[in-house]
Formats: C-alpha cells, sequence, structure tokens
C-alpha cells in the first residue's frame, strides 16, 4: 500500500488525518496571519510591484497541488496563437536547477532534469514558443519585458507572486472540500483572496477535461506518478476505459519528484506496463533502465468553455493600454 499522500492527508475524513488537521489549526491560522501582512505591505505602498512586461497574463492557484493550471496555460497558449498572437511563457522551472534566478531556455528539447518538469511539458507541447524559466519571475518579466516586448507573457502560476504586477490575473479555484491555509489545508493564501484575480474558474467560465488521450491496457498494470492529485488521475483513467480496473502497483511519488532513483522501477516486473503522466514521463523518459519496459503515457489537456468569449475577454483586457 503508497504512504498517504499529502493531498490525501488533507482530503481524508478518517479519524486521523482529521485530528491531524485540527492539530494543524494554529499553524494555519500564523500563516494566513503572515500572508496577510505580506499583502498589506504592498497595500500600503511599503512596496510596489512592477510591469516589466506590460501584457503579463497569469494563470495562476490558491493552493499547493495539482488543480490543472500546466494545461490550461497550454490550452490559453494555442488559443492566443491561433487567434496570431505571439507568446511567451514564464514557469519556474521548480525542482530544476536552473530554476535559481531566470533565464532563457535553449530552441529544441530541454532536459526536465535541468529545467524542470513542467517547463519541459511546455516545450513538447509548444515547441516554437519562448520559455523563461526561474523562481525569479520579477527577472523573468524583465527578460521577457526586453527580449518579447510585442508577444503575451504568459505567466505560470505567480499570483502570490506580489512583486510582479499583471495585466491580467485568471484563478483556478476547483471546489475543494478543506478551505484552510496550510499546513492544515492546501490553500497558499486565504480563500477569500481570490478576488484579487480579475477572473476566478469556475464561474462564468468553466474548465473541462478533454478525454484523457491513453492508449488502452489489458491486464494488470502499474500507476507511477508524481503529481499534485493522484487520485484524480487514477479516477480519470479508469474513467476512460482503457484499463479494466485499478492498478496492480501504484507508485505514488510527491509532487514534482525527479524519478531518477536508481530503484524506482526495481518493485514492478518487466513485463508489467507502467502508466504515468505525460508531466512524469518527460522526467522518465532520462532513465537508462526503460528501454525494454513498455510505457504508457497518459495526456491530459483541457478547455475553457466557452473559448472564444474567453480569449475575447483577455484580448480586450491586453489590448486596453
Amino acid at each position: 500500500m503508497s504512504p498517504m499522500h499529502v493531498e490525501e492527508f488533507w482530503e481524508s475524513r478518517a479519524v486521523g488525518p482529521v485530528l491531524g488537521r485540527i492539530a494543524l489549526l494554529p499553524l494555519a491560522g500564523l500563516y494566513a496571519l503572515g500572508w496577510e501582512c505580506y499583502l498589506a505591505w504592498y497595500k500600503l505602498g511599503f512596496k510596489r510591484a512592477k510591469m516589466p512586461h506590460p501584457r503579463t497574463l497569469c494563470i495562476g492557484n490558491l493552493v499547493v497541488g495539482g488543480v490543472g493550471k500546466t494545461p490550461t496555460v497550454v490550452f490559453v497558449a494555442k488559443e492566443l496563437l491561433a487567434r496570431g498572437h505571439e507568446v511567451v511563457i514564464s514557469s519556474s522551472g521548480y525542482g530544476g536547477p536552473m530554476s535559481t534566478g531566470a533565464q532563457l531556455a535553449p530552441d529544441g528539447p530541454i532536459l526536465a532534469s535541468a529545467w524542470g518538469d513542467e517547463p519541459a511539458l511546455f516545450r513538447e507541447e509548444l515547441p516554437n514558443v519562448p520559455i523563461i524559466v526561474g523562481r525569479d519571475r520579477l527577472a523573468a518579466a524583465t527578460i521577457a519585458g526586453e527580449q518579447f516586448r510585442h508577444s503575451i507573457l504568459l505567466m505560470d502560476d505567480g499570483f502570490q507572486h506580489l512583486p510582479v504586477a499583471k495585466r491580467v490575473s485568471v484563478v483556478l479555484d476547483p471546489p475543494r472540500r478543506n478551505r484552510l491555509c496550510l499546513p492544515a489545508g492546501p490553500y497558499r493564501e486565504p480563500r477569500w483572496r481570490k478576488r484579487r484575480a480579475d477572473l476566478v474558474i469556475p464561474g462564468h467560465y468553466q474548465v473541462r477535461s478533454n478525454p484523457l488521450e491513453v492508449e488502452s491496457v489489458s491486464g494488470a498494470y502499474a500507476l507511477l506518478s508524481a503529481i499534485g492529485q493522484p487520485e484524480r488521475f487514477l479516477q480519470s483513467l479508469i474513467e476512460s476505459g482503457m484499463v479494466s480496473g485499478p492498478p496492480a502497483m501504484d507508485l505514488r511519488l510527491p509532487d514534482h519528484d525527479d524519478l531518477q532513483a536508481g530503484n524506482l522501477l526495481a518493485p514492478v516486473p518487466v513485463a508489467m506496463p507502467i502508466i504515468t503522466t505525460q508531466k512524469d514521463w518527460v522526467k522518465l523518459r532520462e532513465r537508462t533502465d526503460i528501454a525494454e519496459r513498455k510505457i504508457v503515457v497518459a495526456k491530459h489537456s483541457v478547455r475553457i468553455e466557452p473559448a472564444d468569449e474567453f480569449v475575447a475577454w483577455i484580448e480586450e483586457r491586453l489590448n486596453d493600454l
């Protein structure tokens, strides 16, 4: 049995996790108070956000873990490109050594081990879109302002990064039972602060998941994931009808794990197919022991509906300079 994932701890109704969350309530209160002080520092003018790029569009969220933000960024980028806009992406590159500071990723395929899993996935889905990688989002926006002034800077995450002023902020906030702040819950800031955003989804607009793109697997299989919500991935896989039931082996690792541990695949029989996410595949493919393995990659994509109205809403705000 896999150890309890942090998302499961936050959402479980079992006695142990419930008592654990109650014990963490004082720390959650302190965290929320700290965030309010940080926000007040900007609201009162003691610090001022900068906007190095005038057309900055942030796709953010309020929680730690997966809410479908990465596929949403891909969807928005493709929609903007289809309408003739130039796009540049800013990604933190979390988990990769290039995440320090900010720098423009080279053209062509990039390694997740160097640049992070999300930038590697963006390059795979959007091969001609420049990607600026680094946790210094202000430095990333400055690079975009200097080198891609006429593009739309699509900020992957960063809603809580107050030093960077955004022209438009879109926040994904799907329903959750647990609305507590860290560490008792998943929220990076008190949920009521979502009103800082220009748009919150779901609301007038809805994020819809497309059918999971995955090869059908018959018989026993192993599931390998290092994502924010592994249980949702498993549920989507079963609902797709491409597997007959739960996995024979469920290997769940922390979100953004590099998947390079030498004994990672050892428990899985060589003949057993391994199903993984596209985000995990960009890391897994760097291993030297997968040639003899049957790896099945499940691609998750989304759309925002109504799409034309949503993109027109973005264009109106970005062009109102």
